[in-house]
């Protein structure tokens, strides 16, 4: 286990508009705020065509294969995520939400294109006074948060 330590800053309420790219949308406030690290809650409703990048094709494999799942429908979500910046000090969102629809639920992360659907509300909490950042990991090739 790796940590640090922050401090909360600033809380931010956030209502997405119909149709916007959740972590478009999220990065893009996160820049016009200067907010490089938060941690953020996400509910409302995510529109059909969305897509999801669900576990990895195989288990522990040399080289990891994500799947991607495109939803049919229009769901609920709920989800949580945070932002920290990439070596470049770019703002960067990672979350994942649950999606339901009658009986099925699917949980993905949302880094490939997830559409609200008239309903998506945010609550975005800034952490301030860390030096985390998101780095790539030549291993696995996911940007690692290193804290």
């Amino acid at each position: 286990m790796k940590y640090s330590q922050a401090k909360q800053g600033r809380i931010y309420v956030i209502r997405l508009e119909d149709g916007d790219i959740i972590h478009e949308e999220i990065e893009k406030f996160a820049r016009e705020k200067s907010i490089q690290a938060a941690a953020l809650i996400i509910i409302g409703g995510i529109d059909k065509g969305s897509k999801l990048v669900l576990g990895p094709e195989h288990g522990r494999t040399a080289q990891i294969v994500p799947m991607e799942y495109i939803l049919d429908n229009v769901r609920e979500m709920a989800g949580t995520g945070t932002i920290f910046p990439n070596e470049r000090g770019e703002p960067v969102l990672h979350m994942h939400i649950a999606c339901g629809r009658e009986s099925s639920t699917v949980t993905g992360c949302i880094r490939e294109g997830v559409k609200t659907w008239h309903i998506g509300e945010v609550i975005l909490f800034e952490l301030i006074d860390t030096g985390a950042v998101r780095a790539p990991d030549p291993v696995t090739g996911f940007q690692l948060l290193r804290p």
